[in-house]
């Protein structure tokens, strides 16, 4: 049966509405809320540090604590995270794309109230409430440091070192607290390297945030130099879905812009080089690929043989860029050990969203489905996770912002809609914690043709409504379909759980107060730009 979102420890909340009749029986909440002071870390040595290591379309495939079939990877330093922790196995975004999902992290709350709801022409509100506002305001350092995406300047940071835009892999341009400069190098040696040089220099008689976030693996997926030939010309297993035809699905899936078939530009799959190398770059990249694209072109291939080839060098680059940045969180791991941080520091290890690794033949994210819908998640906190630990409860990037909070010992105001994974993260996950979840995704066409849709999710089912361009709804059964490839909406026998699961919905959105319609501009809409490099 589906159970309410729960509600745990320091928060002060009001109980939510819920629908009338049998369904509020079935779902209606039981309010646990408690209120507590905050504690000042300068007086309480055992505050702890907080590290979020945050990716960007880093797929749960690519990460090998989460055994893909296809053993794309191995990543032992993200797995050392959940093994000396935990690893959550059902971490959902509420929705997939890379700025929204940083707004949530920030507010804990949906983009229809942090006002961020897609790529194109919103910018952060970072006068409202974050949560590394608050524990700044408790005595935390706090700093950002990466991928930003976010337009405005960060705000609740004593420090911050952020990409401009997107960012680009080689020579990136950051903005250093206002100062904008070109630094040359690798993206990913460079975030590294000041979140280390942050840490050095730091207060050390204060507890601390660190916000550290990879451009990588975003596309266009260009690796570092060093990891070029890192796979020695494997040779991957495509996905059992790979060549997927949309048949048992309606339009939305059909009219999508993302496949590798067709969408992939010659940057993409490096038929061109980047054009932020400088000439040294430049001439050890050609020595890698030129050859390589010297004999795809004389190879001529056509149909499914050019399909397989694009998968292969999509999934080298990849997961090229995956492995360095692995080995980065070797390297910030080894600092915390080498400097007596590892006891006392909470570090998360996760992913704005997942990504398509050629399942359904795609690339990119957005959609509801199970790939783009959820995203790694490793943590580890001694003496608090045991580890080893696993857990399959449903959670999401909602609740980062409350699990720091509660944490860090500060109450986590009324407005925020997630809650705290501290319960799950001492082994006991409660009674009352969520077994649906809500979705909502608004940019379209940009870039893609994505059309946007929003649904309730639990452990067996999906129920979807494509709306805008298109306007239908999808029902899936995972138990029965793990692939997603079968709409069962309206058949007979998935007429009682289809009224349960709209129920739920219903109840959903008056708890998490969702607008009956979409306010102007949430889509971004414009012209569809099906060829957009590395610019989104």
């Amino acid at each position: 049966m589906l159970s309410p979102l729960p509600f745990h420890a320091r928060r002060v909340k009001l109980p939510c509405l819920v629908a009338a009749g049998l369904f509020s029986l079935l779902f209606h909440p039981v309010s646990q809320a408690q209120t507590s002071s905050a504690i000042s870390p300068q007086a309480d040595p055992s505050h702890p540090n907080i590290i979020l290591i945050y990716s960007d379309d880093h797929a749960y495939q690519a990460v090998s604590a989460y055994g893909d079939d296809r053993k794309l990877i191995d990543t032992p330093n993200i797995d050392r995270i959940g093994n000396e922790g935990m690893r959550l196995d059902r971490c959902l975004v509420t929705n997939s794309l890379c700025g929204p999902a940083r707004a949530t992290v920030l507010t804990g709350k949906y983009n229809h109230l942090n006002g961020f709801y897609n790529n194109i022409n919103c910018r952060f509100d970072g006068s409202q409430m974050t949560f590394p506002k608050l524990l700044q305001k408790a005595g935390y350092q706090t700093a950002m440091i990466g991928k930003w995406h976010l337009e405005t300047a960060p705000t609740g940071f004593d420090y911050w070192n952020i990409l401009v835009g997107q960012g680009v892999y080689y020579n990136p341009v950051f903005i250093k607290n206002g100062v904008k400069a070109q630094v040359p190098g690798y993206v990913t040696d460079l975030t590294l390297k000041d979140a280390i040089d942050w840490m050095n220099h730091r207060d050390k008689s204060k507890p601390f945030l660190l916000m550290y976030q990879n451009k990588a693996p975003h596309r266009p997926w260009e690796p570092g130099l060093d990891y070029l030939n890192f796979d020695h010309d494997r040779k991957y297993d495509p996905p059992a879905t790979l060549f997927d035809d949309y048949d048992g699905r309606g339009s939305a899936e059909h009219n999508q812009k993302m496949t590798i078939a067709t969408n992939m530009n010659k940057a993409d799959v490096k038929l061109i080089p980047p054009r932020d190398l400088s000439p040294d770059q430049l001439q050890t990249w050609n020595a890698y690929y030129e050859p390589r694209n010297e004999a795809f072109l004389s190879a001529h291939l056509k149909g499914k043989d050019l399909v397989a080839w694009k998968y292969n060098r999509y999934m080298h680059d990849y997961l090229a860029c995956v492995k360095q940045v692995d080995d980065s969180v070797g390297s910030l791991l080894k600092y915390l050990d080498d400097n007596g941080l590892k006891n006392n520091t909470l570090v998360i290890y996760s992913s704005d969203q997942g990504f398509y690794l050629g399942e359904h033949g795609w690339f990119d994210k957005r959609w509801i489905f199970e790939e783009s819908l959820r995203a790694p998640l490793l943590v580890r906190w001694p003496g608090v996770i045991k580890p080893g630990s696993v857990n399959k409860a449903i959670v999401s990037n909602l609740d980062f912002a409350e699990t720091f909070l509660d944490a860090a010992g500060i109450p986590i105001p009324e407005e925020m809609q997630g809650h705290s994974l501290l319960p799950l993260f001492k082994g006991a996950t409660p009674t009352d914690w969520r077994t649906s979840f809500y979705y909502h995704y608004y940019e379209y066409p940009f870039f893609h043709n994505v059309s946007p849709h929003y649904g309730v999710v639990t452990d067996q089912y999906k129920l979807i409504h494509f709306y805008d361009a298109d306007d239908y709804w999808e029902l899936f059964d995972l138990k029965k379909d793990p692939n997603e490839l079968n709409s069962v909406y309206g058949q007979p026998e998935y007429k009682d759980i289809t009224a349960k699961l709209t129920a739920e919905l219903h109840r959903l959105e008056t708890e998490l107060k969702v607008p009956a319609n979409d306010p102007p501009g949430a889509t971004g809409k414009g012209k569809l730009v099906t060829d957009p490099g590395d610019d989104h």
